[in-house]
């Protein structure tokens, strides 16, 4: 996160890596005022269980403003259940139609262990390819390794571990204090 009314803010890094029937979401713990970092152990990697069924969401950008859309989220999941497709994209068009909604600044990554989709204020509700998805500081950094480690013999977990560690590596926004979830 990184705008006019907080200048210098950035948020964390938030992987996701469908493999072998498993998805494995992964997130670092910084967050940083311009070159300083004031926490290095933030969680923004959540699991929420609406109807009984879990779904994995990581958030980069403002904390209150992901936690307003997760709220939002798991209502769309529990008058929808089982059709995150449906929940991600109900919350797309409420985040971007809504006056006080469209305000927010967050992106998310959710899955439910089959689809992996990253949800933004402007509307978007995209399917990664490759099996790869990243947002936040380091995002990029992090969807490259990943997307490069997808040759090697690794699981969906030890991909995310080694990009999340080498975005680490590059990226002064990113730290190895990571916090991972997996379903499937």
């Amino acid at each position: 996160m990184s705008d006019e009314k907080f200048p210098g803010w950035h948020g964390t890094t938030i992987l996701a890596v469908r493999r072998a029937g498993k998805v494995v979401v992964a997130g670092d713990g910084q967050v940083s005022v311009g070159q300083t970092v004031m926490k290095g152990t933030a969680r923004k990697v959540r699991r929420l269980s609406p109807g009984g069924s879990d779904v994995v969401v990581g958030f980069a950008g403002s904390t209150a403003d992901a936690f307003t859309l997760l709220e939002r989220l798991e209502r769309k999941l529990e008058s929808a259940p089982g059709q995150l497709a449906r929940a991600c994209v109900d919350l797309a068009k409420d985040w971007r139609m809504d006056k006080y909604l469209r305000n927010l600044e967050a992106m998310l990554i959710v899955t439910d262990g089959k689809d992996i989709f990253v949800v933004t204020g402007a509307g978007d509700v995209l399917e990664p390819e490759h099996d790869v998805a990243a947002i936040g500081s380091g995002g990029n950094y992090a969807l490259a390794a990943a997307r490069g480690l997808m040759s090697a013999d690794l699981d969906a977990e030890g991909v995310a571990r080694q990009a999340m560690a080498i975005a680490a590596d590059i990226c002064v926004y990113t730290n190895g204090n990571l916090t991972v979830e997996v379903l499937g």
